[in-house]
């Protein structure tokens, strides 16, 4: 059974955007690459030709990778469970002992913006965030068995 990924549509559509622009423009531009590095000759010597393959490879493991993800996705509405912390939720969290809050993301490597930091609903501290609505305290062990306390100061 394939894995089912939890997504926002936000994410979503960046990710189809990003496959559809590997697929086409991607995909001519690497050609292009190569059949310009075949023309200069032996292709056993010829670094051009070897640098255009390997990025031909590592694109069209992207591609194979977009497409899974896409195939097997799930829309997710980060508002969905009454304004408490779900998958696409954007966290602001205070630690217990800090003066500034920090904001994190909580979700996939896939739900990643600029400037917020990601947290897994699997990782300790993800499970206890889970559901967790402003002005709650949660409690979770650090993989370095410590406890550690935050507050979550906002779920938007």
């Amino acid at each position: 059974m394939p894995d089912v990924h939890h997504l926002s549509q936000d994410a979503h559509d960046r990710l189809s955007a990003e496959l559809k622009d590997l697929t086409t423009r991607g995909r001519i531009e690497i050609a292009e690459k190569i059949e310009a590095a075949r023309k200069l000759g032996d292709l056993s010597e010829n670094g051009d030709y070897h640098a255009a393959k390997e990025t031909q490879g590592l694109m069209e493991e992207r591609i194979l990778h977009l497409s899974r993800i896409l195939t097997d996705a799930v829309i997710i509405d980060a508002g969905a469970d009454g304004g408490g912390v779900a998958l696409g939720s954007i966290v602001t969290v205070l630690y217990d002992g800090d003066d500034e809050p920090e904001r994190l993301l909580f979700g996939s490597v896939e739900e990643r913006t600029d400037g917020v930091m990601i947290v897994s609903p699997g990782s300790p501290m993800g499970k206890a965030l889970l559901g967790a609505g402003a002005g709650d305290q949660v409690e979770f062990e650090t993989l370095a068995g410590m406890i550690e306390t935050v507050t979550v100061v906002d779920v938007s």
